[in-house]
């Protein structure tokens, strides 16, 4: 096995709680949780990050000009208050209202907001607790020499890959426009989530 399916193997066990004689799975992804949750910060930048494999595929490479940061989301769909005016009883509730945008794309644009120097590359999910969702960011700085000089990554340094997060340009912010949906169920949200009389949502 290569080292990047042992790495992918074991925070797999330790998503899904499992324990064995070597390892107490469970309590490892339990003590990360809690020294995620003692970090005062939302946004806090790490030095590498904590699923490799899973930062390779997105584009992460550990060189000057990528950075990572791990950003703390609560969970949840939001604040609803009641509406105080008079509304039709099914108008009325506060419950099963959604976000119009993913908790991932909300971190993404926090982290770009935080670090207005550097573009987004991606993120993906490395926990929750009863109150939080975690995510790292990969960040890129389109100022930096090493990457003008990456054949993979310079690509980034053109004017129209400016603010990914914001326009909805990443991965998690193309699913909150209706970018990706396909089959029965979808026609509304193409071309976008604002198409078709807003019916997308």
């Amino acid at each position: 096995m290569s080292f990047s399916t042992l790495v992918q193997e074991s925070l797999q066990n330790e998503y899904e709680g499992k324990k064995s004689k070597d390892y107490d799975y469970r309590g490892i992804y339990r003590e990360r949780l809690i020294g995620f949750r003692r970090t005062l910060d939302a946004i806090v930048r790490i030095e590498k990050p904590t699923n490799i494999p899973r930062a390779r595929s997105l584009g992460y490479k550990a060189k000057k000009g990528v950075v990572v940061a791990r950003v703390r989301i609560r969970k949840g769909s939001g604040l609803h208050r009641k509406p105080t005016r008079g509304r039709k009883p099914r108008r009325m509730g506060v419950m099963k209202l959604t976000r119009r945008t993913s908790v991932q794309a909300i971190a993404e644009r926090r982290v770009g907001k935080k670090y207005p120097n550097l573009e987004v590359l991606n993120s993906y999910w490395i926990g929750e607790d009863g109150q939080h969702k975690y995510f790292e960011v990969i960040l890129v700085d389109p100022a930096a020499p090493e990457i003008m000089a990456d054949k993979e990554m310079n690509w980034i340094v053109e004017s129209q890959h400016t603010r990914r997060a914001e326009r909805g340009l990443t991965s998690a912010g193309k699913k909150s426009r209706g970018r990706i949906s396909h089959g029965k169920g979808s026609e509304k949200t193409r071309p976008g989530i604002r198409a078709k009389g807003r019916k997308g949502k």
